[in-house]
């Protein structure tokens, strides 16, 4: 059974000014699940997983304008709050495909709690920003009633900044791996999971924290033996030398060729590195190849006629 991980960002539904509306998102779903088509067709199982970014923005927007009247969600509610939103309108769509298809096959979307460190030097280094903007003069009440730690965001304002800690676990990961046997189509770890805290005792508490969805789809991968990881992103291919007169763009690359040009440099923290540094740890954890593409570039990728394809050599 050869089963692929999908991992597309929050952004393949919502623009980033994050206006679009429940008809533009759905609407973008259907292109998204179009587009991946393919691999049902060569057999897979497959697995989807998607960021939130924009939508738990949003949600904490809404949250905020309303909170004199209605007490905010925490931001881990309000991760669990937007898999479900998104989860829907997937899982809607899927359906729809497959019934239009003539295809009989299980979908679920299911609400992942994923498991991180609270040993993760992230806690003392919250750095992800969240949320609405601030004025400056509301910075020390919100820090003193909410506990939040407010940092200036880019000369835009100031924004509550929160952790972005690896994830370790999937809580869920059984269920997941059941329902693979089973034929279904599951659609998990949203947003990078919902991020929990487990103790000693295995009891779990839910922590305000945002998981890079990069590495939780690794980790989802690797934890349920998928053989492909295919992260979707806003570019075809991956290039090293970016925007220099020597920018290259790969096809190909080998893991200890990734694990070369990350230590160079070549993939930034805030945009390739994650997804590098996902596919590395993928294919040191045992599956078989990472693609990074395009929504648009994804058939070819698959036909090794696009996209940046990393394997072992």
């Amino acid at each position: 059974m050869n089963v692929a991980v999908v991992a597309f960002g929050g952004n393949a539904l919502m623009d980033f000014s994050g206006k679009s509306s429940y008809a533009d998102q759905l609407a973008k779903a259907e292109k998204m699940c179009g587009e991946i088509s393919s691999l049902f067709d060569m057999g897979y199982q497959v697995v989807i997983t998607h960021g939130n970014g924009p939508q738990v923005g949003n949600l904490l927007m809404q949250q905020e304008s309303l909170a004199d009247i209605i007490p905010p969600m925490p931001l881990h509610v309000c991760d669990a709050m937007t898999q479900g939103q998104i989860g829907y309108m997937i899982e809607q769509t899927l359906r729809n495909m497959f019934t239009k298809n003539g295809i009989k096959k299980p979908i679920v979307s299911l609400v992942t709690q994923v498991v991180v460190s609270e040993n993760d030097p992230a806690f003392k280094n919250p750095t992800k920003f969240v949320g609405p903007f601030f004025k400056k003069g509301e910075i020390e009440e919100l820090q003193k009633e909410r506990g939040w730690e407010i940092r200036e965001d880019s000369g835009r304002g100031w924004r509550r900044v929160v952790p972005s800690p690896k994830p370790i676990d999937i809580v869920e990961r059984e269920e997941i791996g059941e329902m693979i046997r089973k034929n279904f189509v599951v659609i998990s770890c949203g947003g990078g999971g919902i991020p929990v805290l487990r103790d000693k005792k295995g009891k779990l508490k839910g922590v305000a924290a945002v998981i890079d969805k990069d590495f939780a789809a690794e980790r989802l991968a690797s934890l349920i033996g998928a053989e492909m990881l295919l992260l979707v992103t806003s570019v075809n291919q991956v290039s090293i030398f970016y925007g220099t007169p020597k920018q290259k763009n790969l096809s190909r690359m080998t893991l200890k060729e990734a694990k070369h040009y990350l230590a160079e440099g070549h993939f930034p923290p805030g945009s390739m590195g994650p997804k590098i540094e996902a596919a590395i740890k993928f294919l040191d954890s045992g599956g078989k190849r990472t693609i990074i593409t395009s929504l648009e570039g994804i058939d070819a990728a698959l036909k090794g006629e696009g996209g940046t394809e990393i394997t072992h050599d």
